[in-house]
């Protein structure tokens, strides 16, 4: 069955553009010019990607990943006009897997979608163990769980959890991180990491407040406190 990719644009041309490059690629595609219709065709339709335009008429694109993400697990790629490292950090941090600014080539944003969607299948180590920290990993489906709580998390942070529960107390720097979790790590920045591992303990504090299981250590990286690994 042909992956189904959402596309969220209201310039109907390089929606065209768009839905061209990844039909060829094999691909089904859905439009909408409006955020609005986004959430309702989430909830009735099997949608593997979203393409997603920040400057929508009716919505800003970053508070619709946010909706999304609060909801379901699909894989976002922004699309936008801003090029600023601190507009492509705030479109991470909020839950994008990918991050794409206009004029693109669409060739480009089907060889993205292909490879988000590819890491996007079971690719961290299956042995990680059931219970660290109060986690349950499902590696199948690509789900963890936090003291019996599903996490939303968008492909790099459960890439990147996963991987830090896998090896608690280790300390994986930033670059490390980058080199495992992204697809294009030359593209990511320090900053990039440290936005991602902000979003993961806002997700985990949601569920316990108590609690901050990631350590960081400064200049140096990121790593998942051994002293609070256990049980569920």
């Amino acid at each position: 069955m042909n992956r189904t990719i959402l596309i969220v644009e209201d310039e109907p041309a390089i929606a065209e553009n768009i839905r061209f490059a990844l039909e060829t690629e094999g691909f089904a595609t859905r439009w909408h010019a409006l955020g609005a219709a986004v959430l309702p065709l989430l909830a009735s339709e099997p949608i593997d990607l979203v393409v997603l335009d920040v400057g929508l008429p009716d919505i800003n694109g970053f508070e619709l990943c946010k909706a999304i993400r609060r909801q379901y697990p699909v894989p976002v790629i922004f699309l936008t006009a801003r090029s600023d490292e601190i507009d492509r950090v705030v479109g991470l941090e909020i839950g994008a897997d990918d991050y794409m600014v206009k004029p693109f080539s669409p060739r480009e944003l089907a060889a993205r979608v292909r490879a988000v969607l590819r890491r996007s299948q079971p690719s961290i180590d299956t042995s990680v163990p059931p219970g660290q920290a109060g986690f349950r990993v499902d590696a199948s489906r690509r789900q963890i769980a936090f003291y019996g709580q599903p996490l939303v998390l968008s492909r790099i942070e459960y890439e990147m959890l996963a991987l830090m529960i896998s090896r608690p107390g280790r300390v994986f720097s930033r670059e490390s991180l980058m080199a495992r979790v992204w697809d294009q790590p030359e593209m990511s920045t320090d900053r990039t990491v440290d936005a991602h591992i902000k979003n993961l303990r806002k997700k985990l504090k949601a569920v316990r407040p108590d609690l901050d299981p990631i350590e960081t250590f400064r200049g140096v990286g990121y790593a998942l406190k051994a002293e609070q690994c256990g049980s569920v």
